[in-house]
């Protein structure tokens, strides 16, 4: 019955939503569409080290907030082998990592955009493939289950 509610778009998917996301994701969803600051480190405006750093924070997790040295941090995971709550780091200028985002699974990841402020995207996207650099695994294995799973 609920099935065919759902398929009749009677009741929404959202009220489903939240026992079906990880806390990860639930706590990114809610950030979505934040403006983007340079510097900035919270709701009000994030730039995208910013982001990733109060995002891990909410969970005890702590990252530098600078791209270039959160990509020192945990330690390198492969394109094919990314999981949810791995950091995921371009080079936007030319002069190696400037970006950085939060994988969340399926090929999508989230992050602060200069432009678009707190948003999701796919790496496969030719804007990010061509600038994709590498990943970095910051959750243990526990966290992860616990945060990302």
């Amino acid at each position: 019955m609920l099935g065919l509610l759902l398929s009749l778009g009677i009741l929404s998917g959202s009220a489903f939503a939240d026992s079906s996301v990880s806390k990860l994701e639930a706590k990114v969803n809610k950030l979505i569409g934040s403006d983007y600051a340079y510097g900035g480190t919270t709701p009000k405006g994030f730039d995208c080290s910013g982001f990733t750093m109060y995002v891990f924070a909410a969970f005890g997790v702590s990252l530098d907030h600078s791209s270039k040295s959160q990509a020192r941090e945990g330690k390198a995971v492969s394109k094919d082998d990314l999981r949810a709550g791995d950091l995921v780091f371009f080079d936007t200028g030319g002069d190696g990592i400037s970006h950085v985002g939060i994988y969340l699974g399926d090929g999508v990841f989230v992050h602060a955009s200069t432009n678009n402020g707190v948003v999701k995207n796919k790496l496969s996207e030719s804007y990010y493939a061509k600038r994709y650099v590498t990943a970095r695994r910051i959750l243990t294995n526990d966290q992860y289950e616990e945060i990302a799973r």
